[in-house]
């Protein structure tokens, strides 16, 4: 165990305790996942939503061997008011993560670094340390387990009981998700052992377990399992630290030629497939109290026969069950039960119907043409306006070195070109910025902008918000370097940033989240300064629709937009210049979109191209003000 490792104070919220867990359910989640890792790094603060809090019962009935103490959100760092909980702040208050994925990540890698011997710990990150890390707003499954089945599950226990006669569509999602053959690295060589075991007729035992390992000498009571499984025995081969039999290894020459089309597929026997991770925590307590609540209601879990067996298989997990003790969940022991008909499953859809429409537009064919004649038929053309400040540029030779985007690790010409962009975006900014003005560097990456405009305007605050954490460490370092204290930076997802602000500004924000940071900044009546990149990423999402402005709509349907969006994405120098010429046009046209649905929220905007053109094969520029 190292000792010299930092306290972090970790903030939960608090509305209420029902049955036994703490609402709202990502702080249960929270205080599981430091129950499992048996995690004290933290010192852990809950913050109630109403005022009527007793402190002593708080503390000492429902949080088990957890020190916690009640602070109320007016006392919070200022850095946590702006972000949804959960979060963590380093001592220093100028560091944040926030959002559960985030947090939870968070505590796991911490947990890990302290005890380098909790191997187990880490592996809940997945393969390639993935779990969960996918922003909500862009993947659908970290969005299911974050977002929409801790939401589902306490509307679920909240409604009145005429409106919970249903099983939730978020929990049908899950169970077709469990239902759906699993994709793993290297599945090829575990389809082809399947194959063997399935033409061998094998009826070998697979390993369970029958109790959980002790504490002190890890002793597992092993017992056969009915069903026999390769996806289960090497699961609980990989928890139980062993090898699959080298029965299971050994392939036959006629399963070695085997086309990988006719090799059977994997089942599912956690969350994520084969291996117990991150997401297994996140779902379990949701699901621990919704079937909790179904089964005190009389209702049949015959539709849900998938879950409940993950259920019962998580139970077996070495350390799920002592955690769940520290938390006051009584864990359920469930019948088996059979699969459901498919035909029962029919009416919830797993997709929400516009997804659905995304799905099946997501091949596109054809070239742009046709989409901006008809746009020119309409009187609409891609334009920008005149450069306000073309010649405009920082005295980069004067500045200290981390300042400069070259201290990063990149190449003599692309530090040159970087810093032609920020030219221009700090040159906006500044006509822009007064003092004591908060401006929020979106999708900041290292901090190339952000760390400039903290450094160039002492008197304005600067936020960093990025999701990739060493990025922002990086950042955190440059800016720690220069002795800056007028910056702060939170690692999040957009959504999870709800502060004020009056200037937004993001340097390349990848498709979709352009359109984010631009929400944002309506909301918060901010003005904006931002450059797109990444427009063939730009899809429907739940949260947003394309095109985005009423001109376009009555125009240019989802489909005929996505190939605006697709050839936008083809102006790098290596192309044909007329090429690159339609580019520019798709780029302009998309920006105009985008433009013209700000304004119909009272913002003047102008599309202008960054100076030089050069500086980058994706050079589009916004200005917004509100007006």
């Amino acid at each position: 165990m190292k000792d010299s490792v930092a306290e972090e104070h970790l903030y939960l919220g608090f509305s209420h305790k029902y049955r036994d867990s703490i609402f709202p359910l990502h702080t249960s989640i929270s205080l599981f996942l430091l129950s499992y890792c048996d995690c004290k790094l933290f010192k852990i603060f809950l913050v109630p939503t109403g005022e009527d809090v007793d402190d002593q019962f708080v503390t000492k009935n429902l949080l088990g061997d957890l020190e916690v103490h009640l602070i109320s959100r007016w006392q919070l760092p200022v850095i946590v008011q702006s972000c949804c909980l959960p979060a963590v702040v380093v001592k220093d208050g100028k560091f944040c993560r926030a959002g559960l994925s985030v947090v939870l990540r968070h505590i796991i890698q911490k947990t890990y670094e302290a005890d380098p011997s909790k191997k187990d710990v880490l592996e809940l990150l997945g393969f390639k340390k993935t779990c969960l890390k996918a922003c909500a707003e862009v993947s659908q499954w970290t969005r299911l387990c974050e977002i929409s089945i801790p939401l589902a599950v306490e509307g679920f226990l909240t409604a009145s009981p005429e409106h919970c006669q249903t099983i939730p569509p978020d929990i049908l999602q899950l169970e077709r998700k469990l239902g759906e053959p699993v994709r793993v690295h290297n599945d090829d060589k575990i389809r082809r052992q399947k194959l063997q075991q399935q033409k061998a007729g094998a009826k070998a035992a697979v390993p369970v377990l029958g109790k959980e390992a002790t504490e002190e000498g890890k002793t597992v009571e092993m017992h056969e399992h009915p069903l026999p499984s390769l996806e289960l025995s090497i699961a609980f081969s990989k928890l139980l630290v062993q090898e699959v039999s080298d029965a299971v290894n050994r392939e036959a020459a006629h399963i070695r030629r085997t086309k990988t089309s006719d090799l059977p597929l994997l089942d599912h026997v956690f969350a994520e497939g084969l291996y117990f991770t991150l997401a297994d925590i996140v779902l379990l307590p949701c699901i621990h109290q919704f079937l909790v609540s179904s089964i005190k209601q009389g209702k049949n879990l015959v539709n849900l026969p998938l879950i409940s067996s993950w259920y019962q298989r998580v139970q077996e997990v070495p350390g799920v069950k002592k955690a769940a003790g520290k938390c006051n969940m009584a864990l359920l022991q469930l019948p088996e039960l059979m699969s459901a008909p498919e035909e029962q499953l029919q009416d919830f859809s797993s997709v929400p119907d516009e997804l659905e429409e995304e799905n099946e537009d997501s091949n596109f064919i054809g070239g742009p043409r046709p989409t901006m004649t008809k746009l020119m038929e309409n009187g609409i053309e891609a334009k920008f306006s005149p450069h306000p400040c073309p010649s405009w540029t920082l005295d980069w030779t004067n500045l200290p070195p981390a300042v400069s985007p070259g201290e990063g690790k990149m190449s003599r010409d692309r530090a040159l070109r970087k810093q032609q962009q920020l030219n221009n975006l700090v040159a906006a900014v500044t006509k822009l910025a007064k003092p004591g003005d908060v401006i929020v560097d979106f999708c900041s990456g290292g901090g190339h902008v952000g760390i400039v405009l903290a450094h160039m305007m002492p008197s304005c605050q600067v936020v960093l918000i990025e999701n990739k954490e060493l990025s922002l460490i990086r950042a955190k370092d440059r800016s720690d370097e220069l002795g800056l204290n007028n910056i702060w930076f939170i690692q999040a997802n957009l959504d999870y940033f709800h502060g004020t602000f009056n200037i937004g500004v993001a340097l390349h924000a990848c498709g979709v989240a352009t359109d984010m940071v631009i929400e944002h900044c309506i909301k918060s009546q901010a003005a904006f300064v931002i450059s797109p990149c990444c427009y063939g990423f730009i899809q429907n999402t739940v949260k947003f629709k394309y095109p985005r402005s009423h001109q376009f709509k009555e125009i240019l349907s989802y489909k005929e937009h996505m190939i605006l969006c697709r050839f936008a994405d083809q102006t790098a120098v290596q192309l044909p210049p007329e090429r690159r010429l339609i580019g520019k046009q798709c780029m302009g046209l998309v920006d105009l979109d985008r433009a013209w649905a700000a304004e119909e929220h009272n913002y003047s905007v102008q599309v202008i191209s960054m100076e030089p053109e050069s500086c980058s094969p994706k050079n589009n520029m916004f200005v917004g003000i509100p007006t």
